[in-house]
């Protein structure tokens, strides 16, 4: 009877993709609500107010970085999504799973933008990204044992969606051992592949991934 309920319950693909819209247009909501105008007391000059925006770029570049993870990973599950033929229970709470740790990257962003050259900042990021990664990597796989994949999917088409998903978390992990020796560093080099992945990719050693 439980095996049964399993494959009855929660088959609606796209409401799970609502409910990832949501979320993810909730999480780059609050993202940006972490960006604070100067206090308005403190300023009272043009050079004040530019050295009191120039302050903010810890916050503006986690924004920026957290901005991108957000679109990579909600391209990345849509994708998984539209390859579906149907859901079941146990799938959709992977994906909640999922959405659960995506919850969490607003506080790993504040966390770093307020402790911009600390390392346990950058770890804390990484780790975010990390269980996001693995998480969107394990519903997959579970689509593919559960015969969850529609027919119209090309032969090449997990390969591919556990290729990217690799690949991504082992530069990430690449971003977060340079954060070691520089946590602006690690920031900055996430960025570029974030950057590269955005687009989808273009740099020639990774255009095969």
């Amino acid at each position: 009877m439980e095996a049964q309920y399993n494959r009855i319950a929660a088959g609606d693909v796209g409401r799970l993709a609502a409910l990832s819209d949501g979320i993810f247009a909730f999480a780059a909501t609050v993202l940006v609500l972490e960006i604070h105008t100067p206090e308005v007391a403190d300023i009272h000059s043009d050079m004040q107010l530019v050295a009191a925006l120039g302050a903010l770029a810890p916050r503006i570049l986690t924004w920026l970085m957290s901005l991108m993870t957000l679109g990579i990973f909600w391209v990345g599950q849509q994708t998984q999504l539209n390859r579906l033929a149907r859901a079941d229970r146990d799938l959709t709470w992977l994906h909640f799973l999922f959405l659960a740790v995506i919850t969490v990257l607003p506080f790993t962003t504040r966390l770093l933008a307020e402790f911009f050259e600390l390392r346990v900042a950058l770890a804390i990021y990484w780790a975010n990204i990390l269980f996001a990664g693995a998480t969107l990597y394990a519903a997959w796989a579970y689509s593919e044992r559960a015969g969850l994949i529609a027919d119209s999917a090309p032969a090449e088409f997990s390969r591919a969606i556990r290729r990217r998903i690799i690949v991504a978390q082992a530069l990430y992990l690449a971003g977060a051992l340079a954060g070691l020796y520089s946590p602006p560093l690690g920031v900055a080099l996430i960025i570029v592949i974030q950057i590269n992945y955005a687009v989808a990719p273009r740099l020639p050693f990774l255009s095969r991934f």
